[in-house]
């Protein structure tokens, strides 16, 4: 661990209402002080971030680092590299693996493994059901000492409501949140899934979360109605958060065509409505959290080559950037506070704050144009529907338990 001062930085901590330039000092991994012109030691590495703003560090809580399973795609390595890369100092890793994550075994290999290669904090996600199947609840107590710190068959809808009843009713047992991954798969899946068959899935699901009193997060919300349905759901008492990803926010189903293969995702891009309306609902605070939905292919997964076109790209190394260019008007604090305090609060890790003794996981950004080039990213997976497209904010540092893993060019230390 590094001896640090961040130096001239405009800190932004949601947690602790504070906002305001001032020099960070971190030491043996920990935030060891926060003031108006601290003075350099001699032992301390010093960062230039005037200009820039420092924040607790990002957690991306839908992530798809495709271990184990699918190395070809993504890696533990590659996969939080990339994650540093674009700003994240923490990962929630899925479970849609091979195996799936639903035994302790499996996770513990995982961690093991994590251990080893992982350049940020990674949080295990596991399997609401064995093999993600909608049939056979999975142990989740179990799963929790193993290291789970929320459940989830994403990818996959449970399709049997009194399954899904049952999951809920045994969930209550741990902490971890539920994160549903809502598509009616009654719905014939080709090409993409339609509107309703998001709202039918949604609907089911916060119904079943009301009930229980079971903490329940919608992955990947991409409709006005399921953003309805969230809020009604609130009003009546039920314990759910939501999440929106960067590609839902600014694309529509209208450009989809034109961005091709690149583009196709589950759930699919939205009418222009629907994206607007994503929009309003992160001003006005039903959203709860950014998150990527990181999922990397093969370049022949991604080609339009093979068909079916594999759903879903690569996001972490643009996210940031891109939430930006979607809400240009968002307050940076509103800005910081869905990108961490918010993740840590609903997957209930630590993280999300800046205060003295907290570990010393940081994000350091600023308001730079940059163009997006799939060809330099660390991730394995090159395709983005943003490749080409220049976005307003880059990050220039990323710190994990006192250590600087990622330093942009133009960063001074």
């Amino acid at each position: 661990m590094e001896a640090l001062l961040i130096k001239g930085g405009r800190v932004v901590d949601p947690a602790n209402r504070f906002d305001g330039l001032r020099d960070v000092r971190i030491n043996a991994g920990v935030v060891a002080e926060i003031g108006e012109h601290l003075t350099a030691r001699e032992e301390e590495q010093v960062i230039d971030a005037g200009g820039t703003i420092v924040a607790p560090g990002f957690i991306d809580m839908h992530v798809h680092l495709r271990e184990p399973g699918y190395p070809e795609k993504e890696t533990i390595a590659t996969g939080t590299e990339a994650a540093v890369r674009g700003g994240f100092t923490s990962v929630a890793c899925m479970p849609n693996t091979m195996p799936a994550l639903d035994a302790p075994p499996t996770l513990e290999r995982l961690r093991e493994q994590i251990s080893r290669e992982a350049r940020c904090r990674v949080y295990p996600i596991a399997a609401m059901t064995l093999g993600r199947l909608g049939l056979v609840p999975c142990d989740y107590e179990a799963l929790a000492r193993a290291g789970a710190v929320a459940f989830s068959d994403d990818g996959d809808t449970i399709a049997d409501a009194s399954v899904a009843l049952d999951v809920a009713q045994r969930g209550r047992a741990v902490a971890g949140v539920f994160i549903s991954h809502c598509e009616d798969p009654s719905f014939p899946g080709a090409g993409g899934r339609p509107p309703m068959a998001e709202d039918l899935a949604v609907a089911r699901d916060l119904v079943i979360a009301a009930a229980t009193q079971k903490n329940w997060h919608v992955a990947h919300l991409s409709t006005r109605c399921a953003l309805d349905l969230v809020r009604l759901a609130r009003r009546q008492g039920a314990p759910v958060t939501c999440e929106v990803t960067p590609h839902h926010l600014i694309f529509s189903s209208a450009g989809a065509r034109e961005l091709g293969a690149s583009a196709r995702v589950n759930p699919p891009l939205r009418d222009e409505d629907d994206c607007a309306a994503l929009r309003e609902g992160v001003r006005d605070g039903t959203v709860d959290a950014f998150a990527s939905d990181h999922a990397p292919h093969t370049s022949a997964e991604k080609s339009g080559a093979e068909v079916p076109v594999a759903p879903g790209f690569s996001g972490l190394e643009v996210a940031v950037g891109a939430y930006a260019q979607a809400l240009p008007d968002l307050p940076v604090s509103r800005f910081v506070e869905l990108l961490s305090t918010n993740p840590a609060r609903i997957l209930g890790i630590a993280g999300g704050s800046l205060e003295r003794g907290a570990s010393a996981d940081v994000t350091i950004f600023a308001q730079r144009d940059w163009i997006v080039d799939p060809a330099a990213f660390a991730s394995k997976g090159k395709s983005t529907p943003f490749a080409g497209r220049t976005l307003p904010c880059k990050v220039v540092a990323t710190i994990v338990g006192g250590e600087l893993r990622y330093r942009a060019r133009e960063i001074a230390v």
